[in-house]
């Protein structure tokens, strides 16, 4: 007599629900004194977290894809897969996440409970509104389900930009997006950052550029008076490819002089969406490896994200980088790894001003908008009450990556204070997952501290997880 074969979908379900008991089990051996944390070794993180002594949460099972539903378009996903494997999942159905954030190490969990965005936010807003449910395991130790308007729609909108404060996810289902193989891309280069604003602001709400179809969209700011847009266009076309994961580099690729004729480029839709990935946008410069001679010896498998990762923890564990700088009679230096957002119109403006004060270039821009209310996912007419940005308002993402010399006498953090308060004058807001330095009044109206307060309570009575400012702001 033979036996059915389990299917993917069956085996992927009896991994997770594995992976859930050992994350159950754990969390009842942390001592009820003790902070609950992720006993996770990496973290896309650039602000410093307190060492704990105490056991943490497993999640070594939590990382895979459970199931994929082609019809439906959706996935079933553990809270730390990496963007990496989804994608490797759902490509061979012809479908990708609604938002695929640039690095492969991030987690649907942490783009999640931390924020993401990509080039196809103008359209599909951020990574948390294409969630449809979530499992989370919540700081009183209950896995509980929450949904946009189900016993736990409070959790389900309360969830994002909440750091692990409020709880974990163990499983999300998110909607898919219909995707062709290649996608074609188009450089548009300014030399005036208010042509580029008003560029920017029509091909968002457009979605189109020269009567082609814009299905991404971001930019590169070299200078005040170089900066690009980059139009991508999917399409089935076959053809030739580029491949920014050998000696080429992505960002350097974009630059040409004419601002009238577009610089035009293909890339796979696999290679489009790690395209920032290889280099770390432009980061892998501060490591030698954009160096011709050094790049032709750095091995191809250590030319991504996950391996700058690395570099920058033994920086940060043996302070290399300020030690070479007192070896040359330079200053220590100030990291300065930020997102923020700003309105669209005032885009230019702002970028003029940090051109002006902040001693770093390139900047990323990328357009974004909270999703129009729809089918599938989550309506974009109900708040984010934890990153509160206004429904049917454009706003831009302005990356900034690098490090300042330290000014003798300012306080700790000059730059980036300078830049919290600039981005508040813009109506704008800032990330939470570098160095923040509010006080705890400015972070309370930022950050919806009486609703936080309000989640914490009812999903987290006995405080067993850390408070969102004393992780943000305190480093705790």
């Amino acid at each position: 007599m033979s036996r059915r074969s389990s299917t993917p979908r069956e085996v992927g379900s009896q991994a997770h629900r594995a992976g859930v008991q050992r994350l159950l089990s754990s969390y009842h051996a942390i001592p009820p004194d003790a902070t609950v944390r992720l006993a996770k070794k990496t973290s896309n993180l650039f602000r410093a977290r307190a060492r704990s002594e105490a056991p943490g949460l497993d999640v070594s099972g939590l990382t895979g894809v459970i199931s994929v539903d082609p019809a439906a378009r959706t996935a079933d996903v553990a809270g730390m897969c990496t963007y990496e494997d989804l994608v490797d999942a759902t490509l061979p159905y012809g479908l990708a996440p609604l938002v695929v954030p640039q690095l492969k190490t991030i987690t649907l969990g942490g783009a999640v409970t931390g924020l993401g965005i990509e080039s196809t936010s103008f359209r599909n807003g951020l990574p948390h509104e294409s969630v449809l449910e979530i499992d989370v395991l919540t700081g009183s130790g209950e896995i509980v389900t929450a949904t946009p308007d189900g016993d736990h729609a409070d959790l389900f909108w309360g969830f994002p930009n909440s750091y692990g404060t409020l709880g974990y996810s163990t499983r999300l289902r998110i909607a898919l997006e219909p995707v062709k193989p290649f996608v074609a891309l188009r450089h548009l280069r300014f030399d005036d950052l208010a042509e580029l604003q008003a560029a920017m602001d029509r091909i968002a709400s457009e979605r189109s550029h020269d009567g082609i179809a814009v299905d991404y969209l971001d930019g590169t700011v070299f200078s005040a008076t170089e900066s690009y847009l980059t139009l991508g266009t999917q399409t089935d076309e076959r053809g030739p490819v580029s491949d920014y994961t050998g000696q080429q580099i992505y960002y350097r690729s974009m630059q040409h002089v004419s601002t009238t004729h577009p610089k035009t480029d293909r890339l796979t839709i696999h290679d489009y969406l790690w395209r920032w990935d290889t280099d770390w946008f432009w980061c892998s410069r501060a490591f030698g490896a954009q160096h011709p001679r050094i790049r032709r010896l750095w091995p191809k498998r250590y030319r991504r994200s996950s391996f700058y990762w690395k570099l920058i923890a033994l920086d940060q564990k043996y302070d290399i980088g300020d030690r070479l700088e007192r070896r040359k009679g330079n200053p220590p230096r100030e990291r300065v790894v930020q997102d923020v957002e700003v309105p669209i119109e005032r885009t230019a403006d702002f970028v003029h001003w940090f051109l002006r004060e902040i001693p770093i270039e390139p900047l990323w821009l990328c357009p974004l908008r909270l999703r129009e209310p729809g089918p599938t996912g989550a309506s974009a007419a109900r708040p984010w009450p934890l990153y509160p940005l206004e429904p049917k308002r454009t706003y831009v993402n302005i990356g900034f990556w690098s490090s300042v010399p330290i000014v003798a006498g300012q306080p700790e953090g000059a730059a980036n204070r300078l830049i919290e308060h600039t981005v508040s004058d813009f109506e704008g807001h800032k990330s939470l997952y570098s160095d923040s330095y509010y006080t705890k009044e400015e972070f309370d109206v930022l950050y919806g501290g009486e609703r936080f307060r309000e989640l914490k309570q009812r999903y987290d009575p006995d405080s067993r997880l850390l408070d969102l400012y004393s992780k943000a702001v305190q480093r705790k």
